[in-house]
C-alpha cells in the first residue's frame, strides 16, 4: 500500500514539473534567439499536420477568395514614427516639431511574431507600430535589415498568430494570376489580382556604395500603390511567392505595373537577419554586363545570351578557379543565366563558404568550375552582429532566468555599472532592469542593443529595480 501512495507521489509529482516546465519555457525562454534558424523549417513544422490537397481547391475560373480569405490576416499594416522620438522629454516638442509618419505593409512568416517587410518602410525610423487586421496593435524591433535587397525582419511579442507560408518563386510562370495585399494609402486588407508579367527584373531602384545591389523582381499587373510596399504577392494557394516593393510610375501612383522581392530571395535574407542579425552575402567575384547583340558584335562572341564578365577580382572565388575577363556565364548550377538580375539572385542565395557550379563560354567552347563564394572581405567566414554591452555610459548584463523568475519579469537587461552618459543624467541608478523601451519589450542586452539603433532624441525607459519597484525615466539619447 505503502508503496502504491510513494510511486503515486512521483508520478504526481514529476507530472507538475513537466507542466511547470513548459510554462516556463513559454513565458521566460522567449528571446530574440529562437531554437530554430530557418522560419521556412518552423513553417513545415506547423503546416506538417495542415497540409491541404491543391488539386482539390483548382478550377477551371480563377478562385481569389480562398487565397485572399486565408493571406489576409497575416498581411499587417506598419505605422513608423520619424524624429526625436516618440515619447519626447519636451511636451511642447509634438507642437514646434511635429514628428513625421509614414505607413506601409508587412507579412507574418512565423506562428510566433516575425514579419517580412521593406527596408524603405522602416528604414530611419525611431519607432514601427505593427497592426494587425483585427486592430491588435504591437510595437515591433527590428531584428535586422538588407538595403541590397530592400529587405528587412521584425519581431513583435505574440504567439499562435496567423502566418503566410513560403510558395516557390522559381515555379512561377508569366501569365499565372497572383494576388497582392497590403494597406495602400492606409485602406487596410486590400487585395487586388493580376497576372504575373515577367521574371527577373531590374530597374535600377536600389543602390550600394559597394554594388552589392540585388534587384530580380516578380513583374505584375496587379494594382499597387503607396502603402503596399512590404505587403504580400501570394499565388492562388495562398502561398508567399514575393514582397511587393516597388511600383512602375511618373505620377507617384500605379500606372500599370508593379515588382516584388522573389520568396527564393526573401527566405535566404530572413534566415540570415534571424541566425546573424546582417546578411551573409556569397560573392562570386566578378564585375559583370548583359550580353546584347552589340556587345556580341563588338567582342566577336559566338552568343547573345548570358553575362559577361567584365573584370575579375584577384582572391575572389572566380578568379581562383580560372575565370577570366572575357568569359561569358551561361548557368550557375542547373539554371540558365541571360541576364545580369538572374546571376546576381542565383549566386545571392548563398553564403560566403558555399560553393556554387559556374557555366561559361570561353573561344567557342563552354567550360565549368566549382567556385566558393567568398563575402566581400574575400572570407568565407560567417559573422554575426556584435552586441555591445556598454552604451551610453553604462555597463549591461544579460538577467539569469532565476532571476527573472523572482521578478515575475520576461526579460529584461540590467545596469551593472553606471558611470557618467545618459542613463545617469536621466536620475537613473545601478541595478535597474531596463523592460521597455518606448514600449518595445527589452528582452536582453541584443534586443536593446537593436532597439537604441534606431533611437534619437527622447525616449521612454521603463523597468525596474533588483530590490522591487517599477520605474520610468526619460532618457535624452
Amino acid at each position: 500500500m505503502k508503496r502504491g501512495i510513494l510511486f503515486g507521489t512521483i508520478v504526481l509529482a514529476a507530472f507538475i514539473g513537466a507542466v511547470l516546465g513548459i510554462m516556463f519555457t513559454v513565458r521566460y525562454l522567449d528571446t530574440f534567439s529562437p531554437a530554430y534558424k530557418s522560419i521556412e523549417q518552423r513553417q513545415n513544422l506547423k503546416f506538417v499536420s495542415l497540409s491541404k490537397d491543391s488539386f482539390s481547391q483548382t478550377s477551371i475560373t480563377p478562385n481569389f477568395q480562398t487565397a485572399a480569405l486565408e493571406v489576409t490576416p497575416a498581411v499587417v499594416h506598419i505605422r513608423t514614427v520619424y524624429g526625436a522620438g516618440n515619447f519626447s522629454l519636451n511636451p511642447l516638442d509634438h507642437y514646434l516639431n511635429p514628428h513625421a509618419r509614414s505607413s506601409g505593409s508587412g507579412v507574418i512568416v512565423s506562428d510566433d511574431g516575425f514579419v517580412v517587410t521593406n527596408n524603405h518602410v522602416i528604414e530611419d525610423a525611431s519607432s514601427i507600430e505593427v497592426v494587425m487586421n483585427n486592430n491588435q496593435r504591437f510595437y515591433a524591433k527590428v531584428v535586422g535589415t538588407d538595403p541590397t535587397s530592400d529587405l528587412a525582419l521584425l519581431k513583435i511579442k505574440a504567439v499562435n498568430l496567423p502566418f503566410v507560408k513560403y510558395g516557390d518563386s522559381d515555379r512561377v510562370t508569366p501569365g499565372e494570376w497572383v494576388l497582392a495585399i497590403g494597406n495602400p494609402f492606409d485602406l487596410n486588407s486590400t487585395v487586388t489580382a493580376g497576372i504575373v508579367s515577367a521574371k527577373a527584373r531590374n530597374i535600377g531602384i536600389l543602390r550600394d556604395k559597394n554594388n552589392l545591389q540585388v534587384e530580380s523582381f516578380i513583374q505584375t499587373d496587379a494594382a499597387v500603390n503607396p502603402g503596399n510596399s512590404g505587403g504580400a504577392l501570394v499565388n492562388l494557394k495562398g502561398e508567399l511567392i514575393g514582397i511587393n516593393s516597388a511600383i512602375a510610375t511618373s505620377t507617384g501612383s500605379y500606372a500599370g505595373y508593379s515588382f516584388a522581392i522573389p520568396v527564393s530571395l526573401v527566405k535566404k535574407i530572413m534566415d540570415d537577419l534571424l541566425e546573424f542579425g546582417q546578411v551573409q552575402r556569397g560573392l562570386l567575384g566578378v564585375q559583370i554586363t548583359d550580353v546584347t547583340a552589340q556587345l556580341a558584335e563588338d567582342r566577336n562572341l559566338d552568343q547573345v545570351q548570358g553575362v559577361y564578365v567584365t573584370r575579375v577580382n584577384e582572391g575572389s572565388g572566380a578568379h581562383e578557379v580560372g575565370i577570366q575577363a572575357g568569359d561569358v556565364i551561361t548557368r550557375i548550377g542547373a539554371h540558365p543565366v541571360s541576364s545580369v538580375s538572374e546571376l546576381q539572385e542565383w549566386v545571392a542565395r548563398n553564403r560566403p563558404g558555399n560553393s556554387i557550379n559556374v557555366t561559361y563560354r570561353r573561344d567557342g567552347k563552354d567550360k565549368q568550375a566549382k567556385a566558393t563564394l567568398k563575402n566581400y572581405q574575400s572570407s568565407v567566414e560567417l559573422k554575426k552582429k556584435e552586441v555591445v554591452f556598454e552604451l551610453g555610459g553604462a555597463q549591461f548584463e544579460n538577467m539569469a532566468y532565476r532571476d527573472l523568475i523572482k521578478l515575475n519579469l520576461d526579460g529584461g537587461a540590467l545596469i551593472s555599472l553606471l558611470k557618467e552618459g545618459s542613463w545617469k543624467e536621466a536620475g537613473i541608478k545601478e541595478s535597474f532592469i531596463i523592460t521597455f523601451i518606448d514600449k518595445v519589450p527589452v528582452d536582453n542586452v541584443e534586443d536593446l542593443n537593436r532597439i537604441l539603433e534606431m533611437k534619437k532624441g527622447g525616449m521612454l525607459v521603463e523597468g525596474v529595480y533588483k530590490t522591487g519597484g517599477k520605474r520610468i525615466y526619460g532618457v535624452d539619447w
